[in-house]
């Protein structure tokens, strides 16, 4: 090719020609790529910059996956402390009914008075396995004797006696049997087993079998592997460095269940006294805020997490907008320079033309 000789005119039509065909092979690039730099050949310091945007975005975005995980964790414990609050009160609602409750066995014995004395003996119920005797003087009312029954200090809050239309009431102030007997059945006419205060005993069951649930709640409240109710401790990450994350855990690390939150297992017999009664309900309002107390912490820390993770959403969609700004191409720009060299392709060929004319016009002469 070296040894053709060409004019000065076509030459330049030529070389224009040849660069307009490089520039329309590099924007037909930029266009199908959608991209004005594929490579650190077209721009080394956009490429770059643009990779570690880039591979900070991904980082992150493998972040994300970590605080939804925790945020479900979160929610399961949180879903595990709802029920428990509900389980609890339930089981003050168990122990109000057991207080309001007032439905004692009693029985009534005829009563007739004689110059002889004796004793009523009352064993069981609240009582216990102790005996206690109340001696019955000669010649005693029924008035009498309900006044000595009451006015015994060993039976006060657990066995009542009353005066029943000439007849003796006495009545079992307990959930299980009251034994009465007397040494002097002609005198008082008393004798026998009184039952228990059902409702209350039956109301206790209740409450120990709720409390059983509660513990399984708390067991089944959790997530991935992870139970905070159960104390397992839950850790997530917010950047890709490492050096801000969270640690998430029960107060103290303690497990929540009936025992740390000092709802203990409750004997028939806490129902024989109005008194114990209380003692439970007072525990049991303490349980309740202490579950308060976590469900709390809990939930600012879920609100934290749910904060990170919008944050790091902003963060990769800014990051990502910036290495585009960097490399991908504007399509209206390069459609319109494409457009424009096309343009240039065929002036250039039209001159490339008219530079040739003059050299078919030497040849014309030849002839």
């Amino acid at each position: 090719m070296s040894d053709i000789t060409i004019s000065r005119g076509v030459r330049s039509n030529l070389l224009s020609l040849q660069n307009i065909a490089s520039q329309r092979e590099t924007i037909q690039g930029r266009l199908a790529s959608g991209k004005k730099v594929n490579s650190a050949l077209d721009n080394p310091t956009n490429f770059f910059t643009a990779a570690s945007l880039n591979s900070r975005s991904n980082d992150l975005g493998a972040l994300l996956d970590s605080m939804s995980n925790g945020i479900k964790t979160l929610e399961a414990a949180d879903n595990g402390l709802k029920s428990i609050t509900k389980t609890v009160e339930s089981l003050q609602s168990a122990i109000r009914q057991a207080r309001q409750d007032k439905s004692w066995q009693g029985e009534s014995y005829a009563f007739t008075a004689t110059s002889g004395t004796g004793d009523i003996v009352f064993t069981g119920g609240a009582v216990g396995t102790t005996a206690v005797t109340v001696a019955v003087s000669a010649n005693a009312t029924v008035d009498d004797v309900v006044a000595s029954i009451n006015g015994n200090s060993s039976l006060t809050s657990k066995v009542r006696a009353s005066n029943d239309n000439g007849k003796l009431r006495i009545e079992n102030l307990s959930t299980s049997d009251l034994t009465v007997t007397d040494t002097a059945v002609a005198t008082t006419g008393t004798g026998g087993t009184i039952g228990g205060n059902t409702v209350r005993a039956d109301l206790i069951e209740q409450f120990n079998d709720l409390r059983q649930q509660l513990d399984r709640t708390a067991e089944d409240a959790s997530f991935n592997g992870i139970n905070l109710l159960r104390g397992d401790a839950l850790s997530i990450t917010f950047n890709e460095t490492g050096s801000s994350s969270l640690n998430i855990q029960s107060k103290d690390g303690e497990a929540i269940n009936a025992t740390n939150l000092g709802i203990d297992a409750q004997a028939t017999s806490v129902a024989d006294s109005d008194t114990s009664l209380d003692a439970v309900l007072t525990d049991l309002s303490t349980a309740l805020g202490s579950l308060r107390s976590q469900s709390s912490a809990f939930g600012s820390n879920l609100s934290m997490v749910q904060n990170r993770q919008d944050f790091t959403k902003s963060m990769m969609n800014t990051l990502r907008g910036g290495a585009d700004n960097l490399t991908l191409a504007d399509q209206n720009e390069e459609g319109a320079n494409l457009l424009a060299l096309n343009t240039r392709a065929q002036l250039a060929t039209s001159a490339l033309s008219f530079a040739s004319q003059g050299d078919q016009q030497v040849l014309q002469f030849l002839r």
